[in-house]
């Protein structure tokens, strides 16, 4: 397929990655509308999408509503072990160990250009998806690229406490 394509962690971005990173781009407007922050994610086993969330830590004034976590949690009681988790940014530190914690297998994610998450230390939580076992696969769509990146510069001080700085 012409549209695919190999990420650094070796795993293929498909046309069904294109879809349901599109599900998770609507989480994240979701999110915008409500005056939040735009990060969207959508868990998907079996090609079925199983929960969806948005990063609500404004609009519940809670710290650990991040994107994917607020889709981790409507997952409910449904094992995640093995499936796989699209995300519009790149995952922070504590999503990144959500993802590890429960055994997602892999990890779709729509922009690492705006953010990656990273310890003072400079590791990558994306590297350390990869060097523990879940596949990374990166699309960066140029769309959502330029929207979280103008939406960044228009809210510095929300997006400064989502990311802890």
């Amino acid at each position: 397929m012409d549209d695919e394509r190999r990420t650094v962690e070796g795993s293929t971005v498909t046309e069904a990655d294109r879809r349901f990173m599109a599900e998770a781009f609507e989480e994240a407007r979701k999110g915008l509308a409500e005056g939040g922050i735009p990060i969207g994610a959508v868990l998907v086993r079996d090609g079925a999408v199983v929960a969806r969330g948005h990063n609500r830590r404004v609009q519940l004034g809670d710290l650990t509503a991040h994107g994917e976590v607020d889709c981790l949690r409507a997952a409910g009681p449904v094992s995640v072990r093995g499936a796989t988790l699209y995300t519009t940014l790149s995952p922070c530190w504590m999503c990144s160990g959500t993802v590890l914690q429960f055994g997602i297998g892999r990890v779709v994610i729509g922009d690492n250009v705006n953010f990656k998450g990273r310890l003072p230390s400079g590791l990558e939580a994306e590297a350390e998806l990869a060097a523990s076992g879940v596949a990374v696969a990166v699309i960066n769509d140029p769309d959502w690229i330029a929207l979280f990146r103008d939406w960044t510069a228009a809210h510095p001080e929300l997006w400064g406490a989502d990311i802890g700085s």
